[in-house]
């Protein structure tokens, strides 16, 4: 039952546990899926913080249905990524620099109270500034602990940067070298510069969520503190088959953990089509060894033809075996059947993306922690995809009347029944692997969790 309201909450945008609690009572469907029941907030916010695995599986379980209606036929996808808000606010980051400069004031605070300690000569006086200024001191050595292992993160987040830029840098140099040999004239542009190590003065740490990383958004242009999020999304229905939470502001590093996050049970699509930032040799190779033939963008694509290259487009010129991987692509994606896989892209990984962020309403997480968003972000694309099964399988209607409400939390339920019997029930009711204690007693007032008795044991 609880399964059963938190995915209909995220499928009807109600994303506060709070608000699901209060939906129990006053709308028509959340009251059919909870059986007339009533859970506490408190009892719905521990399930989903606790059992985020375990909706993993009826993500995959309502795939596998899919697969079997034949509405997901898994042969080309497209991946895109979007950034989506923590839950914590940049105003509780510190940078590198700012980090140092602290530590030197804090230091010298601490050596100001134990001198002040020592001024006074009477007993009394004595005794009353020791223990201010030992609440003083216990107060700054715990900010300086803290400020310590954010400097640890940064210089561990330093040398991550540096060697996944040294390997770009000197791929970029083996690709002008190659390109100079082969056409006997230097290469244009200014020559890559190498990285330069260490952890820089803007690096960034959050007290908050420290595995959250200020992110610039495309859309306003400014720096939020983000996850990045990636989907890869069927391009004949439209379903999300893959999804994954990175803490990484480009997309580059994050194409084959999503192809690796599509359930093995689902299979792996034919093809892939993804835009200019997650292209890389290593994607391109990846791809190849899981079966999957690429479609990346090698650059940014002309927003518009001219009317001669839509009455006759031009024909492919193949690329020399010899050629660079970028060389290799773009002559690729201008084949036939390279544009007619990439074109589907944009209608069908960026809708999806602009669906669950604009229609659903989701635009920041509610957990913290980059294993608690991943399960969230899960449960936020099986929220879409129940939506997107039920217009698939003829059963949309305007979800703005209550029967369409009705209709809809009776379609989910039917999914949730199917898919949760084998893995989030059982889960959930063994409470010798989840005992009674690890969760609140309800005793002796058990109203606070639920004004209807329900025991947070699911008992």
């Amino acid at each position: 039952m609880l399964c059963g309201v938190l995915i209909y909450g995220y499928t009807r945008s109600v994303f506060s546990a709070r608000k699901l609690e209060r939906a129990t009572y006053e709308d028509l469907g959340f009251r059919y899926i909870a059986g007339n029941m009533h859970p506490d907030h408190d009892t719905l916010a521990h399930f989903r913080s606790t059992f985020l695995g375990e909706i993993k599986e009826v993500f995959v379980q309502v795939l596998v249905a899919a697969q079997a209606s034949g509405a997901l036929l898994l042969q080309a996808a497209s991946n895109d990524g979007t950034k989506i808000h923590a839950d914590a606010s940049k105003s509780a980051a510190v940078s590198y620099g700012r980090l140092q400069e602290i530590e030197q004031e804090l230091r010298a605070e601490v050596e100001v109270l134990l001198a002040k300690a020592t001024e006074t000569d009477a007993a009394a006086d004595q005794e009353a500034v020791a223990a201010q200024v030992s609440d003083e001191v216990v107060r700054r050595e715990e900010r300086l602990a803290q400020l310590a292992q954010a400097r640890v993160v940064l210089e561990e987040r330093a040398a991550a940067r540096y060697a996944e830029e040294h390997a770009a840098y000197t791929a970029q140099l083996a690709e002008r070298e190659a390109k100079a040999e082969r056409t006997g004239k230097a290469p244009r542009g200014k020559e890559p510069q190498p990285p330069t190590p260490g952890p820089r003065a803007k690096d960034q740490y959050n007290f908050t969520d420290p595995e959250s990383r200020i992110m610039k958004e495309s859309a306003s242009g400014g720096f939020d503190q983000d996850y990045n999020a990636q989907v890869v999304v069927d391009q004949a229905s439209m379903l999300v088959i893959g999804a994954l939470v990175c803490d990484q502001p480009n997309d580059v590093q994050a194409l084959l953990p999503t192809l690796d996050a599509i359930p093995a049970t689902v299979g792996r699509p034919d093809a892939v089509a993804s835009d200019t930032g997650f292209f890389s040799a290593a994607n391109i190779a990846g791809c190849e060894a899981r079966g999957i033939d690429p479609y990346i963008a090698t650059g940014r694509e002309a927003h518009r033809w001219s009317l001669d290259e839509v009455l006759s487009p031009p024909l492919p010129v193949p690329a020399a075996a010899d050629s660079s991987p970028r060389v290799q692509m773009a002559a690729k994606l201008a084949t036939p059947a390279g544009r007619a896989i990439y074109r589907l892209r944009k209608c069908t990984a960026e809708p999806a993306i602009g669906i669950i962020k604009e229609a659903m309403g989701f635009r920041q997480f509610s957990l913290r922690g980059l294993a608690k968003v991943s399960g969230e972000w899960i449960l936020v694309c099986l929220a879409y995809n129940i939506k997107r099964l039920h217009t698939l399988l003829g059963g949309w209607a305007p979800l703005k009347t209550p029967a369409a409400h009705i209709a809809t939390a009776v379609a989910v339920s039917v999914l949730l029944l199917t898919a949760t019997a084998s893995s989030l029930g059982r889960a959930f009711y063994q409470l010798e692997s989840h005992p009674r204690s690890s969760f609140p007693d309800p005793a002796p007032d058990s109203s606070r969790f639920c004004r209807c008795g329900f025991s947070p044991t699911g008992c």
